[in-house]
């Protein structure tokens, strides 16, 4: 594709979201990483005249954002879609407060769980907090959408959530540039009766909700951002956001009522355009939010009937669900191996992992994070993982339910990135309440799921500014943590001893599992030696292979192949290393009995 380069930018949906903000005037922005919003405050951080950061947790984002509007300035706050249930405190009171300062609050939701431990519909939010959102379908349309955000929130005196999922946020598509607007003066206003929510302030408030809402409801029949487009046929669609754009895929004739505010709906346009169609169907991903509210304005429509209502959609489906008879013939998917996600080629983590496999009795109490996928063949190390922070209260709830029976059974895995964000909690109440669980933080100083964004633990901030790195082992201790050791995970048998010893202890203990993730670009350029398999001394013990390294692969050998390729004739295989992608950590070699793993020289 072809453009003028001065005007038009060929973006993805979180960029394009970045630059909007930066349009729209905002000036600060606070949000957690977490896939699929992470690009947009790593882009919106490199414009001119804003601030952004990488708070603890998305709750400290919306309250940094809710500060900084209650002095004036426009603000953003980001997070993927389970990140709004943990800022949902101050959410749902910021509805009451209202705003000084344009606030938009980023939803990325993730439906077929591509990144997320579950798949919610976070225009529920929008509707339990009483709040406006917006849905875009495309990255031009996310970009004005921010400012339109941001127009809303100081028109109405609320909190405006942006609702994109993950194709919008990783789709590319080409934005018009745009100048930016004139940026509000801060300053301070004290308005307590409006920003102190005491009761009495409170019920005042509650009432301003409900007319602020009445007046969303009529500026939404107007707004461009819902628009009816006309077409051919007794079939209409209603629909929002990506969905838009299967419907235009599978039916480009039918008539269409596109939603670029999906709450509060347009309940006038929506009346007129059902009594223009014959058969009315909703279109939506997940829940059937928009079909349950059209249906309680009496308006009968097709919906989850027969759109499906868990996972992606596409247009292949959706012509299938609604015209099966006429829906294209595709081929048969093409047979490929199996790819299942692994930690890599020199992870830390995977000798921690490895040491907690060999225990068979521990229960391990796991989180969100690279880390997760211990739970994976072969290491097969987590047995249990429900959200950001979870593992040391589970861990917790476990021993006060088990009582003696669980003593040195018991172990919380966490990550430094999550352990900020959710886990001094759960370690206080441990100690507090006198637990006994092991809790293993994974401090590999970055926040490496998501991409390596700073954290606190990592002396540097967004922009990679120095800044305090949290010293773990005073803050284990101030939380009053009496057992705290450091370990390499890189020394598979001595990390395993501490473990024994730790998870053995009848008092609250944990354990510092510190080195950098391979993938930092500090420890990609460093030198580092590889090893290799002297394939005359393997065995086909496997104890390599067990660890799940990628860079270990494994060869089956018959009786015959083994015979004939001189190994013993029982040997079942043999193990090799591929040097190229070996990066150097030596896990491997400590878990070999028969030396047959040998670090190479360097030249």
């Amino acid at each position: 594709m072809v453009f003028d380069n001065e005007t038009k930018q060929w973006l993805s949906g979180n960029e394009a979201i970045a630059q909007g903000a930066w349009e729209a005037g905002i000036t600060v922005a606070s949000g957690y990483p977490g896939t699929p919003s992470t690009e947009i405050m790593g882009n919106f951080a490199r414009y001119d005249d804003v601030y952004a950061e990488w708070a603890p947790n998305e709750k400290v984002g919306l309250e940094v954002a809710i500060g900084a509007s209650f002095a004036g300035a426009r603000a953003l706050a980001t997070m993927k879609h389970v990140g709004v249930n943990v800022a949902a405190d101050p959410l749902f009171t910021a509805a009451y407060t209202g705003v000084r300062g344009g606030l938009v609050v980023l939803t990325a939701d993730d439906p077929e769980m591509h990144s997320s431990q579950n798949e919610q519909d976070n225009r529920n939010y929008a509707f339990a907090a009483k709040l406006p959102m917006l849905e875009p379908s495309d990255p031009a349309e996310a970009k004005a959408m921010v400012g339109r955000a941001v127009e809303l929130s100081e028109q109405l005196d609320t909190p405006v959530m942006l609702r994109i999922t993950t194709r919008i946020a990783h789709v590319k598509g080409v934005v018009e540039k745009g100048e930016r607007v004139a940026v509000p003066e801060p300053s301070i206003e004290k308005v307590p009766a409006k920003l102190v929510m005491l009761p009495g302030n409170a019920r005042v408030r509650r009432r301003e909700v409900e007319k602020r809402m009445a007046t969303a409801r009529e500026m939404a029949e107007s707004l461009p951002e819902n628009r009816v487009e006309k077409g051919t046929g007794p079939r209409g669609f209603i629909a929002a956001g990506t969905s838009y754009n299967y419907v235009k895929e599978a039916f480009p004739d039918a008539p269409v009522l596109k939603l670029g505010m999906v709450w509060p709906l347009p309940e006038k346009m929506i009346r007129t355009f059902a009594d223009s169609v014959e058969e009315l169907i909703v279109v939506e991903e997940l829940d059937p939010f928009l079909e349950l509210h059209i249906k309680s304005m009496g308006i009968d429509c097709h919906g989850e009937d027969i759109i499906p209502n868990q996972g992606e959609l596409n247009s292949f489906i959706v012509k299938t669900a609604v015209e099966p008879e006429s829906a294209p013939e595709v081929f048969e998917p093409v047979e490929l191996p199996m790819r299942p996600p692994n930690m890599c080629a020199g992870c830390p983590h995977r000798g921690l992992f490895y040491g907690l496999s060999k225990m068979k009795d521990v229960f391990v109490s796991g989180d969100i994070g690279c880390y997760t996928l211990g739970f994976l063949p072969p290491l097969s190390a987590m047995d249990a993982c429900v959200c950001m922070g979870a593992s040391i209260s589970m861990a917790h709830g476990m021993a006060k339910a088990l009582g003696e029976k669980g003593e040195g059974k018991l172990v919380a895995v966490i990550g430094d990135s999550t352990f900020m964000h959710s886990g001094l909690t759960g370690l206080l109440n441990t100690v507090y309440n006198n637990s006994y669980a092991t809790v293993i933080i994974l401090d590999n100083r970055i926040t490496a799921m998501t991409g390596h964004q700073q954290n606190p633990a990592s002396g540097k901030s967004l922009t990679g500014e120095p800044a305090s790195a949290i010293d773990f082992e005073q803050l284990c201790s101030s939380l009053g943590v009496k057992r705290i050791t450091v370990v390499n995970p890189h020394d598979v048998d001595a990390t395993r001893k501490v473990l024994k010893q730790e998870i053995a202890s009848p008092e609250p203990s944990v354990v510092i599992s510190r080195a950098p993730c391979i993938l930092l670009p500090e420890e990609v350029k460093r030198k580092k030696p590889t090893y290799y398999t002297n394939l005359d001394n393997c065995t086909g013990c496997t104890a390599c292979v067990q660890m799940g390294c990628p860079a270990i692969s494994w060869h089956p050998l018959t009786p015959e192949e083994a015979v004939e390729q001189g190994y013993r004739e029982k040997q079942r295989g043999y193990a090799e290393i591929t040097e190229v992608q070996c990066n150097g950590c030596g896990q491997c070699a400590c878990v070999c009995k028969f030396d047959a793993i040998t670090r190479r020289e360097e030249d």
